[in-house]
Order: structure tokens, then C-alpha cells, then sequence
């Protein structure tokens, strides 16, 4: 089969099941796991699918799946560090900083050496770091949600109602140019929503793996936040918003 002919096998399967994996295109197209991952290669770079480890899956992939918080801590956790030492670097004396919860914003109190500023947060675990490294520290009340350890609810929601604060880092499950920002979950995009609108500058930590990826409730737009990043792939979404790359 052509190389031409195979690509547009892989792209017409992705139309119809969204994720393919190395076996399944290799016993579809009676072709070896090498040709496929180059196939895959080109058409990443292209832009018309995304690469995965063992597969790909389409643009924009939809997905109402959440995985638990230590399913995530270890993914992706060097452009994590280096994204989250980006944010930290940010925060200046007198500030008060709204640290949502999230695998990547936690890894920003690793890096926060500012004693200075006051922080807030909806992360069990998040304002436990931050008193244990001896910051200024406040958690809102509210509903814990186990699989994520954020503070959810209209309690939360309430809570932030008089903070106005300088700066906000949030966490992210996709970013797309038709939903913006986005999480699966309705009661936590409130929550992210609400604080993001009291902060004079939002920024919205999320590795490369997290854009051209929907999922269901959009928090905010695109241009409401600036997005600190790995590495931006496509350069369109510079057109929306204001983007730091860390690679």
C-alpha cells in the first residue's frame, strides 16, 4: 500500500473511533509497526492526528474521562516541573495568588520561594505544602472531591467572593480553540470559573498533551487566561491568547 493511501486509511479510521492503536493499524494495513509509527510521525507534524504512546488519537479528541490524582502526578513530570518553576518565578512580594488544585499547579509550591505573598488555595494537599514550607496560606471551604483533592461546591464558590487577587494558576484537562478551556467535571469548572474571574492576571499551566482536547464544561475562553506551556505545537493558537513556551 502507498504510503499516500495508508495515511488516509488511518485518518478515515480516526473519523469513526477516535483512537487507534499500533496493533490495530498494523493488522488493518498489513504493514509493520515501523512504517506505522512513521506514518503516525508525519501526520502528527502535520497536524492532522495526535500522537500517543502506542497509537494515536484524533484532533480535538472528546473525552469525559478523569483520572485520579495519582494517575496524573507522574505524567508528563518534566515539562510539569519546568512549567510550574515558570509560573512560580511569577509571583511577587505582596501578591495574593490564587493556586488552583491540579498535579501541575501543585508542583509550583515547589518551586515558590516568595514569603512575602499571600496564597490561597482549593488543594488539600496544596496548602499542606505551603504551610509545611512556611508560607502564608488560606484553603476555601467546601466539598472535598477525592479523586482530584480539590475543594468543590457552592461553599467554594462563596468563599472566593471577596478575594480579589493578583495573580491565579489553574490547571486544565484540554484546550481547543472551539471550547477554550475545559474539565469534565461541571461543579469544579465553577469553582475554577469564579476564582479565574477575580484574578487581575489568570495563567493556565497545561503541558503540550492537553491542547486540541475537549472535554465537557468550558471554565473560560481562550483569551481569558495566558497559558504557560512546554512547547506549542500549533502556532494558531497564538492568535487567541498571550503564550509562554518553557522549552
Amino acid at each position: 500500500m502507498l504510503t499516500q493511501d495508508r495515511h488516509c486509511a488511518i485518518l478515515n479510521l480516526l473519523k469513526t473511533k477516535s483512537s487507534v492503536t499500533l496493533l490495530e493499524l498494523t493488522t488493518l494495513l498489513n504493514t509493520s509497526e515501523s512504517t506505522i509509527r512513521r506514518d503516525l510521525t508525519a501526520l502528527d507534524k502535520a497536524g492532522k492526528l495526535r500522537k500517543v504512546y502506542g497509537g494515536a488519537t484524533s484532533i480535538d479528541f472528546y473525552t469525559a474521562d478523569e483520572k485520579d490524582i495519582h494517575t496524573k502526578h507522574d505524567l508528563q513530570i518534566t515539562e510539569k516541573n519546568l512549567i510550574a518553576k515558570k509560573a512560580a518565578s511569577l509571583v511577587k512580594p505582596h501578591d495574593l495568588i490564587y493556586i488552583d488544585a491540579g498535579t501541575t499547579t501543585e508542583l509550583i509550591i515547589d518551586h515558590l520561594t516568595e514569603k512575602k505573598a499571600t496564597y490561597i488555595t482549593n488543594g488539600i494537599i496544596h496548602a499542606q505544602k505551603l504551610t509545611d514550607k512556611g508560607f502564608k496560606a488560606f484553603i476555601i471551604g467546601g466539598q472535598l472531591k477525592k479523586s482530584t483533592g480539590a475543594i468543590i461546591g457552592t461553599t467554594s464558590i462563596e468563599n472566593l467572593q471577596p478575594y480579589n487577587f493578583t495573580k491565579g494558576f489553574f490547571g486544565t484537562n484540554g484546550i481547543s480553540l472551539q471550547a477554550g478551556f475545559s474539565t469534565p467535571d461541571s461543579v469544579e469548572a465553577c469553582v475554577k470559573k469564579t476564582a479565574l474571574k477575580h484574578c487581575q492576571k489568570a495563567y493556565v499551566l497545561a503541558d503540550s498533551t492537553k491542547f486540541d482536547q475537549i472535554t465537557p464544561i468550558t471554565f473560560a475562553n481562550l483569551e481569558d487566561a495566558i497559558i504557560i506551556t512546554d512547547i506549542l505545537k500549533d502556532k494558531k493558537y497564538l492568535d487567541y491568547t498571550n503564550i509562554m513556551e518553557v522549552l
